[in-house]
C-alpha cells in the first residue's frame, strides 16, 4: 500500500435533526461543529435530514407526496 494517499478515519456523531437521533461511528467526513457525547468527550458532528431513525421506509409512516397534483390526476383519470 502507498502511503499518505488512504483518508484518515475518526470517530464522528451524525445527528438526525428531524428526530434528534444520533450514532456515533468512524468516518473520515469533513465537519466544521463539534459536540460533546455521552462519555464527556468532544466529537465533530454532522447533522442529516434523513437516518433510519425519520425515514419512512423505516418508520413505516408512508407518504405520498404530491406538490403538483399529479397523484390527484391519475385516480381521476383512472378511477371506475
Amino acid at each position: 500500500m502507498k502511503a499518505g494517499i488512504h483518508p484518515e478515519y475518526r470517530e464522528v456523531v451524525f445527528q438526525d435533526v428531524t428526530s434528534d437521533f444520533k450514532i456515533l461511528t468512524r468516518s473520515t467526513i469533513a465537519t466544521k461543529e463539534t459536540i460533546k457525547w455521552e462519555d464527556g468527550k468532544e466529537y465533530p458532528l454532522y447533522k442529516l435530514e434523513v437516518s433510519s431513525s425519520s425515514h419512512p421506509f423505516y418508520t413505516g409512516q408512508h407518504k405520498i407526496v404530491d406538490t403538483t397534483g399529479r397523484v390527484d390526476k391519475f385516480r381521476k383519470r383512472y378511477q371506475k
